[in-house]
């Protein structure tokens, strides 16, 4: 049989990081919590027969988010062989709280003291032989970020299944006696020792697992109405005792140096300055997008553009098939549809791989969880929590991970909320639609990616004040509780395999969807509905983008070209730029694509491209993230709720952007445009103005009494 090892620890400790070490995979590795949002399996490298497993981050095993219940119902009720409990070594005291509750489960349990390091730099220093003897543990330094000491741990882990591990005594006399009373009244069941302390908490989950007799109920709220006094609940009592006895064995084993050398606090003391953190957050996100995009990202994307995709691709390509002498069909699809199509995608990829480098390196040397606790003042004013931030910084890697790490929110409104919005944040897909905007039109000003990013945050802004005011999303924002990483250099090894992963993901998207899709694009503009081949203005393509092309006209971008890329950016938002790649793939182009690019300047102003590149970022999702707001939402109507809000915000958004742009620009007045624009900016406006009347109503009552609507 082989052994199952748990890795289970506090958000943000490092559990991902030594999972990553131990088995040789490659899972998302974030300085936030909420990363891990499933229980992960991988073989220990070296010795197959142990299978490593990867836990949601818990403070504590009573749950109150959904990869908490994840962790807390894998550990109770399936039993892992050994735990190797991380702990941060820079955050002991809230760490060792869990601690005090594995130890409980009766299963063995070895405490790798993680990011071991960093606390030596701090000047911090922890007796290791009195704190494990403190805590009944072998206690073991390691540093997940750089591997050392995680294989000992292990081994350490191993040695020790199959044998008793005895609980420590982390209450006063009179609590211990109280739970060996309610132990001897449970049936031999692993755990005894944890349930006996929850069910003297009164926790209702534990309760209805066990389904005790009346009499054997009766007996234990006696034991607890003895014990309890002076008007505490026993769930406080327990916790106050766990954090006395933490203490006491932070006193005994640790030694802290001043707080003035820590290098950490001197640098928050400007990075989340009240008055400086955001022109510091803008200014680093604006140098990412600048050095992404306008300087070392676009050499890179020329040369892919002009030279492997201009010259050696096409030309090699074409000559293999003229050669062949392939029908002129069969040559245009692979090298108008294909090649142009794909190339035009995969183009952005330095942009791409420079920008996910660039994000990386600062969640890997602890600013990103800054970030959000900067956001948390911002949002919380706003009525949404900082923990909302946490999946939409996940989320400019790829959307889909960001939607799953709504998980950590336990309040379900706001979590809905944050399923709802974290799509309007710029995500890797989306970045070839703004490289291309930006290139074509703006001579590739790095303004122009910065500005989407904070189009992003203020729609997530204005979307939580409107709709913190309806009934379905009442309530006040949950709690903000994260820990805040010491900065350190990152590892590269780590930042290059997350950014070689995520390029690898989106160089996987072009090589299937995108190659699909082309084809069919291509398929769908060079024949008509009786399947002959027609010029471009005749195809089926044109037919269907000219249905819905007036929708766009007040927007400035009513041509069905862009409709077309649009309803084909729904698939994968990397297909927008792909398919004006073909449709504006002419055989003639120079080189250079200096042609493509003039063509996108001759049927787009940049008010109309800007206002083009607005809807595609705030619209609708590609297919794959609507897939994960489904299973987030688990309702379809929520879902279509979803959809339907961010395309109608996007819509709002770009109308808005395009007429009042043009009246400013030129001065002319078009009441066709116009109207329906100050109509919607009133309304707007009445939405983010009018009164709270749900400003009072808690939460958790609003969602359960008006909740229903939608499920």
């Amino acid at each position: 049989m082989p052994i199952k090892l748990s890795l289970a620890g506090n958000p943000n400790s490092g559990k991902t990081t030594m999972f990553n070490a131990l088995t040789g995979s490659d899972q998302r590795v974030g300085n936030w919590p909420g990363v891990t949002v499933e229980r992960k399996e991988g073989k220990l490298k070296g010795n197959p027969d142990v299978i490593v497993q990867d836990l949601p981050g818990i403070y504590s095993l009573s749950p109150y988010t959904l990869e908490e219940v994840v962790s807390r119902n894998y550990l109770i009720s399936e039993q892992p062989d050994v735990i190797v409990n991380i702990v941060d070594a820079t955050n002991i005291e809230r760490n060792l709280y869990l601690t005090t509750q594995l130890t409980e489960l009766g299963i063995p349990v070895v405490i790798a003291l993680n990011m071991f390091d960093d606390l030596a730099k701090r000047g911090d220093k922890i007796d290791l032989e009195k704190l494990g003897g403190l805590l009944g543990c072998t206690v073991i330094p390691t540093s997940a970020v750089r591997n050392t000491g995680c294989q000992g741990a292990v081994e350490k882990a191993v040695s020790l299944v199959g044998k008793e591990f005895p609980h420590i005594h982390c209450f006063n006399e009179e609590i211990e006696n109280a739970l060996i009373e309610i132990e001897s009244l449970l049936p031999e069941i692993p755990a005894s020792r944890w349930y006996a302390v929850k069910l003297f908490e009164r926790d209702a989950k534990a309760a209805e697992t066990l389904t005790l007799p009346a009499d054997v109920s009766a007996k234990i709220e006696a034991i607890i109405e003895r014990t309890v006094k002076n008007g505490c609940s026993p769930e406080e009592i327990i916790a106050r005792e766990r954090y006395d006895f933490i203490s006491k064995v932070v006193s005994s084993s640790v030694t802290k140096a001043p707080a003035s050398l820590d290098p950490s606090a001197r640098i928050d003391s400007i990075v989340t300055n009240r008055f400086l953190a955001l022109p510091v957050f803008a200014a680093v996100m604006f140098l990412v997008y600048y050095v992404s995009i306008t300087t070392i990202g676009s050499m890179g994307t020329d040369w892919v553009n002009d030279v492997l995709f201009g010259e050696i691709i096409p030309d090699f390509v074409t000559g293999l098939l003229e050669k062949a002498q392939t029908a002129l069909w069969l040559q245009g699809l692979i090298v108008d549809g294909i090649i142009h199509g794909v190339g035009a995608v995969l183009g952005f990829l330095p942009q791409m791989l420079v920008l996910f480098l660039c994000l990386s390196f600062l969640e890997d040397c602890g600013y990103m969880s800054r970030v959000a606790f900067i956001m948390d003042r911002i949002f919380r004013s706003f009525g949404l929590s900082g923990k909302s931030f946490i999946p939409m910084l996940i989320a400019t890697g790829c959307s889909v991970p960001g939607i799953m790490a709504s998980r950590t929110i336990e309040n379900e409104s706001d979590r809905r909320m944050t399923v709802l919005t974290t799509g309007f944040i710029p995500c890797g897909a989306k970045l070839p639609v703004i490289a291309l905007i930006a290139g074509a039109l703006f001579d590739n000003a790095a303004w122009v990616a910065t500005s989407c990013y904070l189009a992003g945050i203020a729609a997530v802004v204005i979307s939580g004040v409107i709709l913190k005011k309806t009934r379905l999303f009442a309530g006040d924002p949950s709690p903000f509780i994260m820990e805040l990483p010491s900065y350190h250099l990152p590892l590269w090894s780590s930042v290059l395999r997350t950014t070689l992963q995520r390029g690898w993901s989106f160089v996987r998207k072009a090589a299937t969807i995108i190659l699909l899709s082309t084809v069919i694009i291509w398929g769908l503009q060079n024949f008509n509905w009786r399947f002959q081949m027609v010029d471009a203005n005749d195809s089926m393509l044109a037919s269907i983008g000219s249905i819905l092309s007036p929708l766009f006209v007040p927007l400035g971008w009513g041509n069905w070209r862009a409709v077309v890329a649009t309803l084909t950016g729904l698939i994968a938002k990397e297909n927008v730029v792909g398919t004006l790649g073909v449709l504006y793939g002419v055989a003639e182009a120079a080189e250079d694509g200096s042609e493509y690019w003039d063509l996108l300047r001759r049927d787009y102003s940049r008010l109309a491209a800007y206002s083009f590149l607005l809807f595609n970022l705030l619209c609708a999702p590609c297919f794959a993230a609507v897939g994960a707001v489904r299973r987030e939402m688990m309702s379809a109507r929520w879902t279509l709720f979803a959809l339907g809000y961010q395309t109608a915000f996007a819509f709002i958004t770009s109308l808005l952007i395009y007429q009042f742009g043009k009246f400013f620009i030129s001065g002319v007045f078009e009441w066709q445009g116009m109207v329906p624009a100050i109509v919607l900016l009133v309304f707007v406006l009445y939405l983010l103005f009018r009164k709270n009347k749900f400003a009072r109503k808690k939460d958790r009552n609003a969602v359960e009494l008006h909740g229903e609507n939608l499920k």
